[in-house]
């Protein structure tokens, strides 16, 4: 039988600015109301980046805490926080995510190039957010944004050993401009040198490769990441209504693959997350 299908949504980001794009979720309230759509739809897990009153990218952690909160309170889904925040976010900041005690986070296994900015994610910052992470018997997601952070994460596993939970969950982030090309030839060779270690993955698809990448992630056995981080725009010229929109295509495409989505419990067993 096929395996079920965990859909991770990441509906915010720290990218997109709410007047260019007014349906993004940006307060706790429209949050929360996303989260709960979208769970609906078929998610499992919820990607989190928060915004300030004025809608501008933060890490600050009593609004972290809240939001943790929230989403437990108020939804089952598995709930990762960005440690990523934005491109300007300090390191020591990225560090304290972890204070607000989330389900997952996500962890980056390297240095990007992010457009024209540059996400910084160096070896030492790399190994004491993931022996942080350990500590905290947080579940890291690691992002792996080209073939180098494929190999970087052997590094990390065998160096480190295994993260909390005994399982390491991979998303293979594809089509940032300075990352590996949204491409199904790109997932392949990803997928083909990912660490022995690894008990699952799923792949996103930024922008134009979006459909391309999901159909690749599908036919490969893998998961997938779907949101208004990564894309805004349903088809060409047409705007993203909601990002349940975009979850319940990706239930859809896996539907014809003969994959049900996972349910929440379902994808904490899957991650190694320990119950609530």
């Amino acid at each position: 039988m096929p395996s079920p299908l965990l859909v991770t949504v990441a509906p915010t980001g720290a990218e997109t600015s709410k007047s260019d794009c007014p349906a993004l979720p940006t307060t706790l309230e429209e949050l929360v109301a996303t989260a709960q759509e979208c769970e609906a739809a078929g998610a499992a897990m919820v990607h989190v980046h928060i915004r300030d009153d004025d809608h501008a990218p933060t890490l600050d952690l009593v609004r972290l805490k809240e939001t943790v909160a929230a989403l437990r309170s108020e939804t089952d889904l598995v709930v990762q926080l960005s440690t990523g925040g934005s491109v300007h976010d300090p390191l020591e900041d990225r560090l304290r995510v972890l204070d607000a005690e989330p389900d997952s986070c996500s962890l980056t296994m390297g240095t990007t190039n992010f457009g024209d900015d540059v996400f910084m994610n160096p070896w030492p910052f790399v190994v004491e957010l993931y022996r942080l992470a350990q500590e905290r018997e947080v579940v890291p997601e690691f992002e792996l944004f080209d073939l180098g952070q494929v190999h970087a994460l052997r590094r990390l596993l065998d160096t480190h050993g295994l993260p909390a939970g005994g399982k390491v969950h991979v998303d293979l982030v594809m089509g940032v401009p300075g990352g590996m090309d949204g491409t199904a030839s790109a997932l392949v060779a990803a997928v083909r040198d990912l660490p022995a270690q690894v008990t699952s993955w799923s792949a996103t698809g930024i922008g134009r490769s979006t459909l391309p990448v999901m159909l690749a992630s599908l036919s490969a056995g893998g998961h997938l990441r779907v949101g208004m981080e990564d894309v805004l725009t349903i088809s060409r010229g047409v705007p993203v209504e909601s990002n349940a929109q975009l979850v319940r295509r990706a239930v859809a495409a896996g539907e014809l693959a003969q994959r049900t989505p996972m349910t929440p419990a379902q994808a904490r067993d899957a991650l190694g997350v320990r119950p609530r």
